[in-house]
Order: C-alpha cells, then sequence, then structure tokens
C-alpha cells in the first residue's frame, strides 16, 4: 500500500488538535501539526465560542502542512455536538455561537414541552433530555426574538459551520444533528413539527450530508491563505463521540463503550433506535453512528471536574501535582469518604468548582476534601461509581451480553480511574485509542478515498496501530460497598 496523508481537526470543548496522520502497509501513524486552547469567551452576559479563533487555528495547522510540502489527501471536522452558527443571506456568521454551558436554556424544556409534550418529542427524537439541546437552544432564542436566529439564512452545527467556513458549502452532516433532539433516527430528518414550534423549517439547514460523503474543496481564499490547493473537505462523523466510537478497536458487537474526555459518554451500539417508555424514564438517548448504526447511550460530566479544579489550583497561584503524582497519591487516600454525584448541577459551571464539591460533600453529611489527593481521589470514585450506575442500566437494554467496556479518549490514560472503573462495573476494561475520535475521523476518510472498505476494516486497522491495555476487576466487595455509599449520597442530594 502506498504511503498516503489525512488531516484531522478534532475539536473538544476545552482544547482541539490538529493532527497528520500517515496510513502505509496497512499501520496509522500521526504527527500532532498544532494544539489549542478552545476557550469559552463570556460577553453580555452569554458564553460563547470563539469561532473565529477555531477557524484560525485551522488555517494555522494547514499553513503547516502546505509549508512541509506535505500532499493531503482530505481534511475532516470534529467537534462536540448540539452547538450551532447563524449564517446570513450574505453568507457572514451572525455573531458567535452560544456555548452550551450558558444558562439562557434553563427551564426551556419545560417551556417547550407544553407545545409539545416531553412523552412525544422523545417519541420523536429517542434524545434524553438536556436543557441545553439545540432544539432548546432554538426555541429559547426564538422565544426571546433573538435577532442572529430571526436574520439566519441558515443554521450549521459546529462542525458543519467550520467545513462552510473552509469551502463556502453549508451542509447537515448526520451524527452531529443527531445530538439535536430535532433529527428523527427513524426518517434521518430533521422533524418539521418540532422546527415549527422554534419558527424554523428543514430548508434553513444545510443539505443532509452522511459521514464518508464529500462537503466540497477549499475554497479559493483558504488556498490562498494557506497555500495548499483544492483538497476535498470530507463529512466524517462529525460529532467526536461517532468518531471515537467509530474507533473502538472491538472484534464483535458485545460491548459497551465510554468515550472519556471532558465529558463522559458511555452506552453500546445498536442496529436501530431503543426508543421506550423505560429508555426515556431513565434518560437515555439515541444518536447517529456510522453505516446506519445508533448510539445509545447516556451524557455523563467526565474530567470536567478534575480540569476545572486543577486550573483553579493553577489560577490561585498554588502548586499542582503533575497527574501520575496526583493519581498515585490519590490512591492512598481512604477510599469513599467523600463521593458525589458528577451529573448534579451544582458542578454544570461554577464559579469555583472546589468549593462546589466542598457545598455537595458538607450538603449530604460527607468529610470534605481539602488536599489534592483528596480531592482527586473524591473526583475519580465518583466518575467510576456513575459509570457503574450507567453500566447496570446498558445491562437492561443491551439486545446482546456485555461483556467487556472499552474505553476510549484521553481520560482512558488515567490509569488509577481506569483501574477504579474497571472494579466498579465489574467486567473487564480495554483502554485505547487515546486518539480515538481524530482516529475515527481519519479512517472515514480513507473509507470515503476507498482504502478500506467498512467499519471493521477501520477498526482492524486501528487495533494493528496502536497500544491497547487491559484491566481485571479488582476489590469486587469493596467497590459494592463504595457503590452503597454513593447511592446514600445521591439519595440524600434533594434540595442542594
Amino acid at each position: 500500500m502506498s504511503k498516503v496523508n489525512y488531516f484531522a481537526v478534532d475539536l473538544g470543548a476545552t482544547s482541539g488538535r490538529t493532527i497528520l496522520f500517515t496510513i502505509e502497509d496497512g499501520k496509522i501513524s500521526q504527527r500532532e501539526i498544532t494544539r489549542f486552547k478552545n476557550k469559552i469567551i463570556e460577553n453580555r452576559g452569554h458564553f460563547h465560542w470563539d469561532i473565529y479563533a477555531l477557524y484560525y487555528e485551522i488555517l494555522q495547522g494547514l499553513k503547516v502542512i502546505a509549508r512541509d510540502g506535505i500532499e493531503i489527501r482530505s481534511i475532516g471536522i470534529d467537534t462536540w455536538g448540539v452547538d450551532f452558527a447563524f449564517i446570513a443571506r450574505d453568507g457572514a456568521i451572525l455573531r458567535n455561537p452560544y456555548c452550551y454551558r450558558d444558562p439562557f436554556t434553563v427551564g426551556a424544556p419545560e417551556k417547550f414541552f407544553k407545545e409539545i409534550p416531553a412523552e412525544k418529542v422523545y417519541q420523536l427524537t429517542g434524545i434524553q433530555v438536556m436543557n441545553f439541546n439545540s432544539l432548546y437552544q432554538l426555541y429559547a432564542l426564538h422565544c426571546e426574538h433573538n435577532s442572529a436566529l430571526e436574520n439566519a439564512h441558515k443554521i450549521l452545527f459546529m462542525p458543519d459551520a467550520l467545513s462552510y467556513m473552509l469551502t463556502g458549502e453549508a451542509v447537515c452532516e448526520y451524527t452531529i444533528a443527531s445530538t439535536s433532539n430535532i433529527l428523527n433516527p427513524r426518517t434521518k430528518r430533521l422533524d418539521p413539527d418540532l422546527l415549527a414550534v422554534c419558527g424554523l423549517t428543514e430548508e434553513q439547514f444545510g443539505r443532509h450530508i452522511l459521514p464518508g460523503e464529500l462537503i466540497g474543496t477549499l475554497s479559493p481564499e483558504v488556498q490562498n491563505i494557506t497555500g495548499l490547493g483544492p483538497v476535498p473537505v470530507v463529512a466524517v462523523a462529525g460529532h467526536d463521540t461517532a468518531s471515537a466510537v467509530a474507533s473502538v478497536p472491538a472484534e464483535d458487537e458485545n460491548f459497551a463503550y465510554l468515550s472519556s474526555g471532558t465529558w463522559s459518554l458511555m452506552g453500546i451500539e445498536t442496529k436501530d433506535a431503543i426508543i421506550t417508555e423505560q429508555s426515556r424514564a431513565e434518560n437515555f438517548t439515541n444518536e447517529g453512528g456510522v453505516e446506519g448504526t445508533t448510539r445509545f447511550l447516556k451524557n455523563i460530566t467526565g474530567m470536567w471536574l478534575l480540569e476545572r479544579v486543577r486550573d483553579e489550583w493553577n489560577d490561585n497561584g498554588i502548586s499542582v501535582m503533575g497527574y501520575r503524582e496526583m493519581d498515585e497519591a490519590a490512591d492512598k487516600v481512604e477510599p469513599f469518604e467523600s463521593i458525589v454525584n458528577p451529573d448534579h448541577p451544582i458542578f454544570a459551571n461554577p464559579q469555583s468548582m472546589i468549593k462546589a464539591i466542598e457545598t455537595y460533600c458538607a450538603h449530604t453529611g460527607q468529610k470534605i476534601p481539602k488536599s489534592q489527593p483528596e480531592v482527586c481521589r473524591c473526583i475519580l470514585q465518583s466518575l467510576a461509581l456513575r459509570y457503574r450506575e450507567v453500566f447496570q442500566l446498558l445491562l437492561k437494554f443491551a439486545p446482546f451480553p456485555l461483556e467487556k467496556l472499552n474505553v476510549i479518549g484521553g481520560g482512558s490514560q488515567n490509569i488509577k480511574l481506569s483501574q477504579y472503573t474497571c472494579n466498579a462495573v465489574g467486567v473487564p476494561v480495554i483502554t485505547g485509542p487515546v486518539e480515538g475520535t481524530a482516529l475515527g475521523n481519519v479512517m472515514l476518510q480513507a473509507k470515503a478515498d476507498g482504502l478500506v472498505k467498512d467499519i471493521h476494516e477501520m477498526r482492524k486497522m486501528i487495533a494493528n496501530s496502536i497500544d491497547i491495555h487491559h484491566y481485571t476487576p479488582e476489590d469486587g466487595k469493596l467497590w459494592d460497598y463504595g457503590y452503597e455509599i454513593y447511592k446514600r449520597v445521591c439519595a440524600n442530594e434533594k434540595n442542594l
């Protein structure tokens, strides 16, 4: 096989990167071109993403490719879900997109359900209720007569908006649209009744496109800026979790996955959406995957808590232990003295994450963690116990046995969290790839290029190219005890 190169843009909620992937002799190698912060900007009472800064960083990565004389076959972009940009009739971006952590949607789902009942919304979309879902963002903006929405010619989800900035082509990629709470998984189109409540029509979104289809080529302007030619921009699985799940090096279907990053997303890969009264009651979601699959999953707050406390210590001039050193010290802390529910609203976007943890522990009658190892232990064991809770629910829904848990993404590098998770869920845990999202991104580009034919070949190539680590459950009785404490703590969090 001759050597071929692809360019992946992988944007998370706290950072982004551009990566050059090379495929040669059936193996994948990578070179990180650029890495940068993705910062939330507060202005006039709202939280925004700086889409121009993200576009600038993509261009910087492409300039390096041109400078080094590297020939790339295509470009693919994946991002976090739900957020979107408004495009004016003259092609201009009307304002920086709102960030899903902006509180302007608090109460929006309940207000929307007076228009269409929650049960019907779930039957139409199979999406869990989260106040920041695109549907409720659009509805809240519609209710306040937001000028950007009222003047929008096109509404483009984040990866589609950035592809638009590169190519001038407006598309609506399936997997990213599936996070919106507007897409019907049966028809695979945006639902007209839900859009009508927001005063919108499907025509206001880009043309529908599936992973692996061509969006367009770099515009003459971008070619001039970067020094590249008319490189194709391919629709990968635009939602980062969809790209990540495509990278799971699984040999069969009997697995659950945990995409571990700022957010943790735990679920299974199924042929059809699971939309039942029980799945609605447990707030599970159905999102689009590659090759017609459905990702049946639940969103869990992930490394966000640890990222925020580390940033807070740094901002306060406190010397912060290294990740490995802190994890080792945390492992020596007495277990289960301080446990939190990572998904409690108090941790969504507090001014101080440390104070939020202290408040939660005090309210639930627990020891308040003070040292860095104590805070770290609290967060890591709480995440593992929450993973157990969701995994046990998945066992009830899965149409096949769940024999293992595959952990992918940046959080898979945390050895202690991986072992804690394995202990908590009670099945073998396989970690890797770390760059799962970017690998899924590039393999979909390779599929579009005819290099691989299906997801099985994609996963086989990935498995042959990465380091995979295996964990076996330990201390089962201790973690059973910890889970009982976790359930009692969660029962005592009311009125917080």
